[in-house]
């Protein structure tokens, strides 16, 4: 739990492994990275760009210095798992900084990652995520769907191609320990609650292969699952029940609201109030901090965007749409096999009938 936490954000889980807080916008128990100390040391995610100092002073009181760390690894290039990696590169230059194949030339070239994640943060992004600097191109280890980090002493870690949440995610399984380092794949679980939620953000969610991660992850037997959102668990089978659960919850709620014709604002909305008797961490008299830090992580809006572009892609709104002249009439849309009549006002359809547009000019 994040009470556990000590002053330098360093946890340790035991066979050499300790869990860092990377303090995420200056957050305890957002996003965690790992050490496994071993003969080579290997960190497992960076956290963002204004959390290298953060782990670069936790892994100093663990004994390694600029020159001891061998390996960093990370699930996957989102900036809250990966943004750091370019900053740490630069603290410890000894390290060989491990991803997915598919993600290895954004870490190499940034721009066009954070070209996208400024369109979506504003702002907020540089407060948020900081700048994701470039890795050295000869110092990256690009994986393939499977592959090996070696972790000294006859110690790996063996990586497995887990996509879903990103196209460019990999799951991460200690070979000592059988503990799973999960990223994203397996959603965010909250630890105050023991409560689990998906990660579903667009681009590249896509609920199939998200399934399929999940069942590769229960087909590894791991003895632990290593969330960077947020800490270890031992219930291993229950908790990827449970994440696949809530998957379906999300993509059927989303769906729902999306065959009413909902806009996003309104879908969230719908969404949220619906899932909310799932969450320990939603209650009424729960801490109210606790659902402020399940949003920040998994937040219901990127779950449901991105829930939506995948519906979008995948099942196509036929529609034949055309507005009647009077203030306030119906608009009949036919969207495969569901007939959706809107009541409302002509501004309310004027709203709606853009996205009808923009799927049927796919």
């Amino acid at each position: 739990m994040t009470d556990g936490i000590g002053a330098t954000g360093v946890t340790p889980l035991g066979h050499e492994v300790f869990q860092i807080d990377t303090r995420m916008a200056g957050y305890e128990g957002i996003t965690a990275g790992y050490l496994i100390k071993g003969d080579r040391p290997c960190l497992v995610e960076t956290g963002t760009a204004p959390s290298a100092p953060v782990v670069r002073d936790a892994l100093a009181t663990l004994g390694i210095g600029a020159g001891d760390l061998a390996t960093v690894v990370v699930t996957h290039i989102h900036l809250d798992h990966a943004g750091g990696a370019g900053d740490i590169a630069a603290m410890f230059p000894a390290a060989q900084i491990v991803v997915h194949q598919r993600g290895a030339r954004h870490l190499a070239d940034p721009s066009k990652l954070m070209a996208g994640a400024r369109m979506v943060y504003g702002r907020a992004l540089e407060r948020i995520f900081g700048v994701l600097a470039p890795v050295p191109a000869e110092r990256i280890v690009a994986l393939d769907d499977t592959g090996t980090v070696d972790l000294g002493g006859g110690r790996r870690l063996d990586s497995h191609y887990s996509p879903g949440h990103a196209k460019h995610h990999v799951g991460l399984v200690d070979s000592d320990t059988g503990d799973l380092y999960t990223g994203d794949a397996a959603g965010v679980y909250l630890p105050d609650t023991r409560d689990v939620r998906p990660a579903t953000p667009p681009p590249d969610f896509d609920l199939e292969t998200a399934l399929a991660s999940l069942r590769k992850f229960a087909a590894l037997r791991p003895s632990r699952l290593m969330f960077s959102h947020y800490g270890p668990v031992a219930q291993v089978d229950e908790t990827l029940d449970r994440s696949a659960e809530e998957i379906n919850v999300w993509v059927e709620q989303t769906r729902q609201a999306r065959a009413a014709g909902l806009d996003l604002d309104h879908a969230v909305a719908m969404v949220r109030d619906r899932t909310m008797d799932r969450y320990a961490a939603a209650r009424p008299d729960a801490d109210p901090a606790l659902a402020d830090r399940f949003e920040r992580v998994s937040s219901a809006r990127g779950n449901v965007e991105g829930i939506m572009h995948w519906l979008d892609r995948t099942e196509p709104i036929r529609a034949l749409l055309w507005r009647a002249p009077s203030a306030r009439t119906s608009h009949l849309a036919h969207c495969g096999t569901i007939s959706i009549t809107i009541w409302g006002s002509e501004s309310c359809w004027n709203g709606m009938k853009p996205r009808f547009q923009r799927v049927l000019a796919r």
